[in-house]
């Protein structure tokens, strides 16, 4: 059976009904040779951050380096969340234990 253009495929056998969902890549191959690239440089020790221009040695901001060049390249890469980085600036620390008066 053909797929429906939402990506659902939909097989019917005689005791069995399957639903297939094709999903989409979130990040393109260009996204991922810029990331690859960013990962080597930074083994090699030639990886710089921005304005500071410090040598990256965390596996995980050599990563961002490389989707964030991406995206500047038109690539197709997921946007940015900023919904975790809002939250954890208006979160508040609750009181601490014991400090209440009675």
């Amino acid at each position: 059976m053909k797929p429906f253009k939402s990506g659902i495929k939909i097989t019917v056998t005689k005791y069995l009904l399957t639903v297939k969902f094709n999903k989409m890549a979130k990040y393109s191959k260009e996204a991922g040779k810029k990331v690859e690239k960013s990962m080597h440089e930074m083994h090699e020790g030639k990886l710089k951050s921005g304005k500071s221009n410090k040598k990256v040695t965390n596996p995980k901001q050599a990563i961002a380096i490389g989707l964030s060049e991406a995206r500047e390249k038109g690539a197709k890469v997921p946007k940015k969340s900023s919904s975790k980085s809002a939250a954890k600036k208006s979160s508040k620390p609750g009181p601490k234990k014991g400090s209440h008066k009675k």
